[in-house]
């Protein structure tokens, strides 16, 4: 048997029942740089939005923890719940609109390189634009910056995540 090249991780409800700040905020992502897996609690307040993206290279899966709210795809939109799971294949275009009372959901999916890095972490080239566009997102007006190299956000100035 193999030994596992970094620790179990668990989050509990104290981090992600947690209010956040602004429109939408990120309120836990794995940090260890050897996985293999990406993931994130995202939570939207209340009417927020992630603007419609799709990403090419790996399909996502999404679980709803709290709240409610809509996924829209081109080919139907989906009522959100606690307990509800979407799997979004590679390039899906899709939107997440948080109900009255907000949104809190996870993400996961295979693991891309870190932007502007140019080799991913077996050493290859990285094949350009993030899996997860939520470093993306404004964290105060939701806005999705079309830039891939943008550091603020063209519409309030916030500093948009590393």
């Amino acid at each position: 048997m193999s030994t596992p090249a970094a620790a179990p991780v668990f989050v509990g409800p104290e981090q992600t029942a947690a209010v956040g700040r602004g429109q939408i905020s990120v309120l836990w992502s794995l940090g260890d740089r050897t996985r293999d897996l990406d993931a994130a609690v995202v939570r939207l307040a209340p009417g927020a939005s992630i603007g419609e993206h799709a990403q090419d290279d790996s399909g996502v899966l999404l679980t709803v923890l709290t709240g409610t709210g809509e996924l829209r795809t081109q080919e139907a939109n989906w009522q959100l719940a606690p307990g509800a799971l979407a799997w979004l294949p590679a390039g899906i275009t899709r939107r997440v609109d948080a109900g009255e009372e907000g949104l809190v959901y996870t993400t996961a999916h295979r693991r891309r390189p870190a932007r502007g890095t140019g080799r991913d972490t077996a050493g290859g080239f990285d094949g350009g634009e993030p899996v997860c566009l939520l470093g993306r997102v404004c964290p105060e007006c939701g806005r999705l910056a079309a830039e891939r190299d943008a550091l603020y956000c063209a519409r309030c100035g916030t500093p948009l995540a590393d």
